[in-house]
Parts: C-alpha cells; sequence; structure tokens
C-alpha cells in the first residue's frame, strides 16, 4: 500500500534563507548544520527549535581570501519562524577557536527564487 502524499493545504509552509558565511577556518556542510543548530539552541532553546523545521538544502564553496574562506547556503525553515532563526545565525560568533560571521543576504518562498541571490 503506497502512502499518500499530503495536499498542499496541510503541509507545512517553508521560507528559504541565502546565507554568506565568512569563517577563518574552512568547514564542510556538516559543520555548517553543527553551527546552525548550536546557535539555535543556545538563543531560542530545544523547545522552540524543533519548531523551526530547519534544515540545510545547499551549501556552496565560494573564494578564499588570504584572511578568511568563504561561503554560502540555502537554509529552509518554517514561515513563521525566519526572524528568530535570523537572529540565531546572527549570534553565532565562534567556531573551533575561530571567528565566523553568518550574515542573510536573502529570503524566498523557493528554492529556484533563493538562488539568484548566490
Amino acid at each position: 500500500m503506497k502512502l499518500k502524499v499530503l495536499p498542499p493545504t496541510l503541509r507545512k509552509n517553508n521560507r528559504y534563507l541565502t546565507v554568506e558565511i565568512k569563517i577563518q577556518t574552512p568547514i564542510t556542510k556538516d559543520d555548517f548544520v553543527n553551527i546552525i543548530w548550536d546557535s539555535c539552541v543556545r538563543f531560542q532553546g530545544e523547545a522552540n527549535t524543533a519548531n523551526f523545521n530547519l534544515w540545510v538544502m545547499k551549501f556552496y564553496e565560494m573564494d578564499k581570501t588570504e584572511k578568511y574562506y568563504s561561503y554560502k547556503s540555502i537554509v529552509r525553515c518554517q514561515r513563521g519562524f525566519v526572524d528568530e532563526v535570523r537572529s540565531a545565525l546572527a549570534l553565532a560568533n565562534m567556531y573551533n577557536n575561530g571567528k565566523i560571521a553568518i550574515t542573510t543576504i536573502g529570503l524566498s518562498g523557493t528554492i529556484k527564487a533563493s538562488q539568484k541571490y548566490i
């Protein structure tokens, strides 16, 4: 027996944040997932973070300068919690004894529309 797909009226509405990451040490997608979850849990707590429906959809390595590595990523979150996720990401400032800066450069309702910011 096949599982039924939820109709669009019953699905969760998502928003996609395009973020820019500048960090002193190189990271992977798994490291970035840990950074996101850690900053959200520290700022909002476990009960609130469970409602965010966070997921890293895409992770791109951009160019490396002398001082830092640059990455861009698309992060999915639930529609009502965009401001909480943005504030938690902005508060992340250290990872593995190196400085990190995460800024939101775009917000959209689809992955395709969020890729125009990359």
